[in-house]
């Protein structure tokens, strides 16, 4: 699928350089010595930079996650355009995401940006994942290599994933080593910091999180013991309706996530040229204008596609569906309009076709308010769609 701004990049949005930050990244920018303590929030050449914890990484405080990208220029502008970190992972688009930052990042100075990946697998087949991953990269090394996934403090502490983390960083393969995670998200930050091995976590967290507080607490004492983080789903779903007819204020929900000082940069899923001259005006200014944050329903919880995986559903459904899981499924599909990565989580989860159909009524109630039945049905029917349709 293609976007509508899909072609070239503008001229003169290339030529002005809308943030005025030639040379950001190169040389030592993104490669400072570590502290092995927070940072204070400080502006290079007019640009809010952040350190990722005792990586001693600075980067601007706007990354870019790759996931739904398929732009070969759009990814190059945003590296013209002063962003360092790209984000992406082993199963996006089949391989093709990784394939893809390969041919943009070659030729460029091996310290002019950094590279973020992610992976899943045990101890025996995770080394051969980081290869091949590499591979496509056209890299010998990642900087930051995740554990792809994480929801649990066992999942967190399990030996599986302590030696593959571990084996890839002494291998030289990767520079740092971390994890992802979409569920538990307090837990499995604290879990990480009594690891002792993860330098870095890539959390979900936004403006729509009915556990913020202990959120917040929990990526405070991570970044106390030196972990970076890094923010995802900072759009919430980028829609609050299935129909895209009413946007998320992207540029709102970006600088309420990074008024955290604790969030050493986010990674928003930008597809657009228009998308990345607005994330990039973030990388000036954070401040968040009443306007703004009348945008953002502060203080409600209805509305959105964004699921933030409490798991307060499951054991209300009689059948035990995934519905978590699902819901992600249903915001790739609606609001990222990502139905390759929509169809590859749902037909994962083995769900029979008619999820719902045996049941007269639901009677799983939402933290979010969400019509689960009627969710679940829709996005159930993505596994139908022909893989070979989608690329």
């Amino acid at each position: 699928m293609k976007n509508a701004n899909s072609g070239l990049p503008r001229r003169s949005f290339l030529k002005n350089g809308l943030i005025g930050l030639a040379g950001l990244g190169a040389a030592s920018a993104p490669f400072a010595a570590a502290s092995g303590r927070p940072q204070e929030t400080k502006k290079t050449k007019g640009v809010i930079t952040r350190t990722l914890g005792r990586t001693g990484l600075v980067l601007p405080v706007v990354s870019m996650g790759v996931m739904n990208a398929d732009n070969e220029n759009l990814v190059r502008a945003a590296l013209d355009g002063g962003i360092v970190l790209l984000d992406t992972a082993h199963g996006y688009q089949r391989g093709r995401n990784e394939e893809m930052i390969g041919r943009v990042i070659k030729g460029r100075p091996r310290d002019s940006y950094v590279i973020g990946t992610k992976a899943r697998g045990d101890a025996a087949t995770f080394p051969q994942l980081v290869d091949i991953s590499l591979q496509r990269l056209g890299l010998d090394h990642v900087d930051i290599l995740y554990i792809h996934g994480v929801g649990s403090r066992n999942d967190v502490l399990s030996e599986s994933n302590l030696r593959s983390a571990e084996n890839a960083k002494k291998s030289g393969k990767a520079r740092f080593i971390g994890m992802s995670t979409h569920s538990h998200e307090p837990e499995v930050l604290r879990a990480a910091v009594e690891a002792k091995i993860y330098d870095v976590v890539l959390t979900s967290y936004n403006f729509k999180r009915t556990d913020i507080a202990d959120l917040q607490a929990a990526v405070a004492e991570a970044a106390v013991a030196g972990i970076g983080i890094v923010a995802m789903k900072t759009q919430a779903g980028a829609f609050w309706d299935k129909e895209r007819q009413n946007p998320i204020n992207m540029k709102a929900a970006l600088k309420w996530a990074l008024s955290n000082p604790n969030i050493a940069t986010a990674i928003p899923g930008f597809t657009t040229f228009d998308q990345l001259e607005a994330d990039l005006t973030v990388m000036n200014d954070l401040t968040l204008t009443d306007a703004e944050r009348k945008d953002l329903r502060l203080g409600t919880q209805t509305g959105g596609l964004y699921c933030q995986q409490c798991e307060v559903c499951l054991p209300q459904c009689p059948k035990a569906l995934p519905i978590p899981s699902l819901m992600r499924g249903y915001m790739y599909a609606y609001g990222y309009r990502n139905l390759e990565a929509a169809r590859g989580l749902v037909a994962s989860l083995d769900v029979p076709a008619n999820p719902c159909g045996d049941c007269r009524e639901c009677g799983v109630r939402c933290t979010f308010g969400f019509d689960i039945r009627d969710r679940v049905t829709d996005i159930a029917r993505v596994r139908n769609i022909p893989e070979d349709f989608l690329g």
